[in-house]
């Protein structure tokens, strides 16, 4: 089982806080992806969360029930996991001979993590000489409770399915929405559910990983109690007038306003402590996904806070897709980059 390297032919799940995304690629990073089979199947998060026998049944049913939607015919799966389960960072090493490198990597993994390493399920990736210190080499590790990581494997394989890769979820949000050919720092900004995933990649490999907690139902709750409505009228109100200071007289960005300067202080902190490691190499740009690429001005008022150019993401920038499988996606197309990026992994 692999956190990062590459895999055969396989399709991506995604397990989210309150749905199923399932998608199966054809083609490869060089030629461009073509969306073969997709599947998205909403799941309230009780049953998500549900570790029961029963809970567990219940998702699983689910889950194949969705494989069998998406038309989807290959055992192999590979599989994201959540931020909150995961530890990602970069660590530096010496720059050695590639032998004597190895055994240095491996040496410093039990002073990088979390958790004990008997305990743990850890990867890692080479990412090259560090562009900060030539003398160091900078190696991107990533690793999750083992007991965590079998207990992903056990569920899905009871399906009759083969896990090939467990994948951090940033990781793979980074891959799906980096965009291509391009190496100057971009800060990618996914906002979920329950949190936001913060990956800046330079070079075409992530540098920073972190989760910052209080995603999409945040606002909902903050909105939903100011303005006395129901959360999913609340809901409704971000999505279709989001921070828009004409609409409902500015009451939704008033709202707001305050959650998200707390949440743009740490966007700013985290490009300062980037820019600190890697002097004279600014971030270019921030992409916005998942909620942050469907709320509207949002992109305009990151940027204001944090004056770096911020726009939305997609997913999609290298995947194919059909006119009949765009109207069945188009509600909920910036929901895919987790699943989206599992499917873009190769052997490479």
């Amino acid at each position: 089982m692999s956190l990062i390297h590459g895999v055969g032919d396989f399709f991506a799940i995604d397990i989210g806080t309150n749905s199923l995304r399932l998608v199966q690629l054809s083609g490869d990073s060089q030629h461009g992806w073509s969306l073969q089979n997709f599947a998205y199947v909403p799941v309230s998060e009780k049953t998500i969360e549900d570790n029961s026998a029963l809970g567990r049944r219940k998702l699983g049913e689910i889950i194949l029930g969705a494989v069998q939607q998406a038309g989807i015919k290959t055992k192999n799966v590979a599989v994201g996991m959540p931020a909150h389960k995961t530890y990602t960072t970069v660590m530096e090493v010496p720059n050695l001979p590639e032998k004597e490198l190895k055994k240095s990597i491996v040496y410093q993994l039990d002073q990088n993590i979390p958790m004990p390493i008997d305990d743990a399920k850890v990867d890692y990736m080479l990412l090259g000489v560090s562009p900060s210190d030539a003398t160091k080499a900078e190696v991107l590790i990533s690793s999750t409770a083992a007991t965590y990581a079998e207990d992903r494997m056990e569920l899905l394989e009871s399906l009759g399915l083969n896990v090939v890769a467990q994948e951090p979820e940033p990781l793979a949000m980074a891959r799906a929405l980096t965009p291509l050919g391009v190496t100057e720092p971009r800060m990618i900004i996914d906002l979920g559910e329950k949190t936001a995933d913060v990956v800046v990649t330079y070079g075409g490999f992530p540098r920073l990983v972190r989760t910052i907690p209080g995603g999409f139902s945040t606002l909902v709750k903050t909105v939903s109690t100011t303005l006395s409505v129901r959360e999913d009228q609340a809901r409704q109100f971000i999505l279709k007038f989001g921070l828009a200071q004409d609409q409902l007289d500015g009451q939704v960005f008033k709202s707001l306003d305050p959650v998200l300067e707390s949440f743009a202080a740490e966007l700013r902190k985290s490009i300062k402590f980037f820019q600190n490691k890697y002097a004279n190499t600014p971030i270019s740009g921030i992409l916005l996904s998942g909620f942050g690429g469907s709320i509207p001005f949002l992109p305009e008022y990151i940027e204001a806070k944090t004056e770096v150019a911020a726009s939305q993401g997609s997913p999609w920038q290298s995947v194919r897709v059909s006119s009949q499988q765009q109207q069945t996606l188009a509600s909920v197309a910036n929901e895919f980059s987790v699943v989206i990026g599992l499917a873009e992994r190769s052997n490479d």
